[in-house]
């Protein structure tokens, strides 16, 4: 007989070489974690869109089919949903390419500490814990049974990090300070606590307007940074105000490859700016991408940027969470 083959190694090692060839993992520590931890034990199951509402998706099915299209999805380049409420997306798996892009652009050393806002099922904190060593990871949630699923996911694949239950949006005092910060969930602006927790020179990466700012972090009070040139959407965090807005439909131009930069900087100023102007402003700078954004927080103050935190095109975000509490 043949030596027996584990289809979810097999899998596990097509998904790396898929994000690899897309230009990710380019860090061998980073490359070996997602060789190494099964993505598959943080899904024990999923659901999957369907006309009229999901199909769930089990690793405990009877049906060996539904099993292997469990199994597949798993370790197919693409987000899953983990959490419903009335039909309302509460948790979700990331698709593990923008996860390997984000991880890789929090530029982690050893020895660093990182606190991840947003448990999820988990996987994102083994990975880093993999990377960094477990002791060197939080990883907080408001929803007890989101952290009490991540902390069961966790342990069965052999890691053991801090899993906090508590409002994200106040970060995690009692394990401060943080080398690093990473949001796995959108935020209106950056809640005001977070820097205070923070070593000088730290950064914080989170999804904020369909994009992904990083912030260096200067002291308690001021941080700094533009956006990455990835789209990015996420669930809101839950704890602050959500998300903004869709953007105005009327006679602005629909969604499309070439203007989801426009919906992107609707997003960005919807508090600020009236979409008319922002869609003269957006033809006027030719429609700038991404990374000519920024985002500047000074104290209780902070405002996203075209080009130069001090320009002429700058625009208040909004009001953050407290520090306090």
């Amino acid at each position: 007989m043949g030596a027996y083959r584990d289809p979810a190694a097999g899998a596990r090692a097509a998904l790396v070489a898929e994000i690899a060839a897309g230009g990710s993992l380019t860090d061998p520590a980073w490359r070996a974690a997602f060789e190494e931890v099964p993505r598959h034990l943080f899904v024990p199951y999923y659901f999957v869109g369907r006309p009229g509402g999901y199909e769930r998706l089990w690793g405990e099915d009877p049906d060996p089919r539904r099993r292997a299209r469990w199994l597949e999805g798993a370790y197919t380049d693409i987000p899953l949903a983990t959490r419903l409420r009335d039909g309302e997306l509460l948790s979700s798996s990331s698709q593990p390419s923008l996860m390997a892009l984000m991880l890789e652009a929090l530029d982690v050393r050893d020895g660093h500490t990182v606190l991840e806002i947003g448990a999820g099922t988990g996987y994102n904190a083994a990975l880093l814990s993999h990377r960094l060593g477990e002791e060197r990871v939080t990883t907080v949630d408001l929803d007890p049974e989101i952290t009490e699923s991540a902390r069961t996911h966790l342990t069965a694949a052999g890691f053991h990090p801090a899993v906090v239950t508590g409002d994200g949006a106040r970060g995690c005092p009692s394990r401060a300070p943080f080398d690093r910060i990473i949001a796995t969930c959108t935020l209106p602006s950056v809640p005001a606590g977070w820097p205070a927790q923070c070593t000088p020179g730290a950064l914080i990466e989170a999804p904020l307007a369909t994009g992904l700012i990083l912030l260096r972090v200067r002291d308690a009070e001021h941080a700094e940074g533009r956006f990455l040139d990835t789209p990015a959407y996420f669930v809101p965090l839950r704890g602050v105000a959500s998300a903004p807005g869709t953007p105005h439909r009327g006679a602005l131009p629909r969604p499309g490859p070439e203007n989801e930069l426009f919906r992107f900087l609707l997003a960005l100023t919807a508090d600020s700016l009236d979409p008319y102007e922002a869609y003269a402003l957006w033809r006027r700078e030719g429609h700038p991408g991404r990374e000519r954004f920024g985002v500047t927080v000074s104290g209780e103050r902070q405002w996203a940027w075209l080009d130069d935190p001090r320009g002429p095109h700058t625009w208040p975000l909004r009001d953050a969470a407290p520090a306090g509490g």
